[in-house]
């Protein structure tokens, strides 16, 4: 008898690159470069993926999904490699378990189809049921989200408004009952009164399944996580407790990304802040640590060395100031001076 997996998903040093155009010459990007995550089989929870655009979160959901294919690393769901799963009946298994949640409900529906017909189409699909049975999955799902088979039946998407089309497409992804889901922005299409609403329900969703959340909105990503991964430039540079990496970060690119956000105070001026406009990519192939043209607390060795992956008051931090072993608030009292709050 096999032994149940110790982990629902586990990514191992997974890497994915790219190859883009300048001029007469290409050049070889690492979109995701070297990515290490694990997801507890034993508990469910939401894993906040978060970073500036071209940062990589994106590539790494799509990898997880199976629709990229890593170009180094390892990529295991319940114990199976899915790099090397291969054959129908493994493929079928595996879009059950791990069901997507994209990012326009606008563009997930065709303006000339009856949103039901998605529905069904999925139960017959995923052999969730037979037709004759099919309403019983369908109901279910779509009341997990706050909604029912009567209130979506005959309707076109252009009946419906942004929030109920992304409830659904979530009520889609949960009729095949996933043991995992990919939120990729799932939020950033809707008006603000609409997100809280979406976000609280993965959160309510946590109870059934655990979902991996993309975003580059802290302000959610700080409501909805268990724990947060901070990317930049395809790596994973901080990665922990939501409480600890967005509320006493510890990376310096971190402690920017939180210092970015807007708060409504009249008397702190746009000129306080720190620019956080991304680099181009030859930012990718630099030697040392790829954060180093725009942090304030650049030394030497930045500009040379890769930073080691360091284990750092219950989290990971990728960052030379880390690597002597200091205490977390002796690395961070002097440089919280310099960056505006």
């Amino acid at each position: 008898m096999q032994a149940a997996p110790d982990a629902l998903l586990r990514i191992e040093n997974l890497s994915r690159a790219f190859s883009s155009r300048r001029g007469l010459s290409s050049l070889k990007l690492l979109a995701v470069d070297r990515a290490n995550l694990t997801l507890p089989a034993d508990q469910h929870e939401i894993v906040t993926i978060a970073g500036e655009s071209g940062s990589g979160k994106t590539t790494l959901a799509r990898m997880i999904l199976g629709l990229v294919e890593p170009s180094a690393g390892r990529l295991l769901f319940k114990g199976r490699d899915v790099g090397r799963i291969e054959g129908r009946k493994q493929r079928g298994w595996f879009r059950r378990q791990v069901q997507p949640v994209f990012q326009d409900p606008f563009a997930t529906f065709n303006p000339l189809r009856r949103i039901e017909s998605y529905l069904y189409e999925t139960v017959g699909n995923y052999g969730v049921a037979p037709r004759r049975a099919a309403d019983e999955p369908i109901e279910r799902a779509l009341g997990a989200v706050g909604l029912s088979l009567r209130e979506v039946k005959g309707r076109y998407p252009s009946e419906l408004s942004g929030g109920q089309l992304q409830r659904i497409s979530i009520a889609r992804a949960l009729i095949t009952d996933p043991s995992l889901l990919i939120a990729d922005e799932p939020v950033s299409m809707l008006d603000a009164s609409l997100r809280m609403s979406i976000v609280n329900l993965f959160r309510e969703l946590k109870a059934r399944q655990s979902v991996v959340y993309i975003t580059h909105d802290l302000a959610t990503a700080y409501y909805a996580s268990d724990r947060v991964a901070i990317m930049l430039r395809g790596w994973i540079v901080e990665l922990g407790p939501v409480q600890k990496v967005l509320g006493e970060p510890l990376h310096p690119y971190t402690q920017l990304l939180k210092t970015s956000v807007l708060e409504p105070d009249p008397r702190q001026k746009s000129s306080d802040r720190v620019s956080l406009a991304a680099s181009d990519d030859t930012t990718f192939l630099r030697v040392g640590c790829r954060f180093a043209d725009r942090c304030p607390r650049v030394m030497d060795i930045c500009r040379g060395v890769e930073p080691a992956d360091i284990d750092v008051d219950g989290r990971m931090v990728k960052c030379h100031l880390y690597t002597d072993g200091m205490a977390a608030e002796q690395a961070t009292a002097p440089a919280l001076a310099s960056i505006p709050t």
